[in-house]
């Protein structure tokens, strides 16, 4: 059975130390698009939701057109109806027929005249609906344009950094396999604490890399001679003598 090779706290903070600068380098292209991904993610959020609104009023105009369609065959059938009252009216027999066929007469009239009120009401509730549809137009007009802008632009980015991007994640998940996977698991936790993603800083001035809270002489000496893995009292990062820092290259 082959052994297992033992590495070296020097060269487990080395390891460390190579993959924060990889990583450092990708947070570079991230923080060259900026927010930009965000604001082309919530921009298609929102005409997407403009889209589903300008539809929805769509809809609602085209039922409220069936509905003036069905109130016009509704006055035509009354008007025929009080044709065929008022042509029966010239041959009544009695007072009572011509008393029927007046009441008759009157609910054909009464009729047309609710179904031309419920036409007006409806053509009114239109031209409301269309002024909202014209908005939901204008308003997906000007976000669309906004939306090609940032597209643009972002694409322009990943087109200029994707090659190099993709090298650095390849050497990213490379530098990953060399680091034990407990002081991965601290780097990764420390990195997502912090903003700017540095889990692994030098000593520079006396002072943390990464909060600049000063390091006491005895712990500097401590993490110069690379016995155990130190880390920063005040913020928690993994601390590490300038010289390996700068030892530690990353093409």
């Amino acid at each position: 059975m082959a052994a297992v090779k033992e590495f070296s706290v020097e060269e487990k903070l080395a390891s460390l130390v190579k993959l924060q600068k990889i990583d450092s380098k990708l947070d570079e292209f991230q923080i060259l698009k900026g927010e930009l991904p965000l604001e082309v993610s919530d921009l298609e959020d929102e005409i997407a939701g403009l889209h589903a609104r300008k539809n929805r009023v769509e809809e609602e105009i085209n039922g409220i057109t069936e509905f003036i369609e069905s109130k016009k065959e509704a006055i035509k059938e009354a008007e025929a109806l009080y044709k065929k009252y008022d042509k029966q009216s010239s041959s009544v027999k009695n007072n009572r027929e011509f008393e029927a066929i007046s009441k008759e007469m009157e609910m054909q009239q009464l009729e047309m005249k609710l179904a031309e009120k419920h036409i007006k009401d409806a053509n009114e509730e239109i031209a409301e609906k269309a002024k909202l549809l014209e908005i939901a137009k204008k308003n997906i007009a000007t976000k669309e344009g906004v939306l090609n802008h940032k597209k643009e632009e972002l694409e322009k980015i990943i087109a200029d950094t994707e090659k190099e991007e993709t090298q650095f994640r390849k050497k990213s998940a490379a530098a990953r396999k060399d680091v034990e996977e407990r002081l991965l698991y601290s780097y990764d936790r420390i990195r997502k604490s912090y903003r700017n993603g540095l889990a692994v800083v030098p000593v520079d001035r006396d002072a943390c890399g990464g909060c600049f809270n000063a390091v006491p002489p005895q712990k500097q000496s401590e993490i110069r001679l690379h016995k155990k893995v130190m880390v920063c009292e005040n913020c928690g990062r993994i601390l590490v003598d300038a010289d390996l820092n700068e030892n530690v290259n990353v093409k």
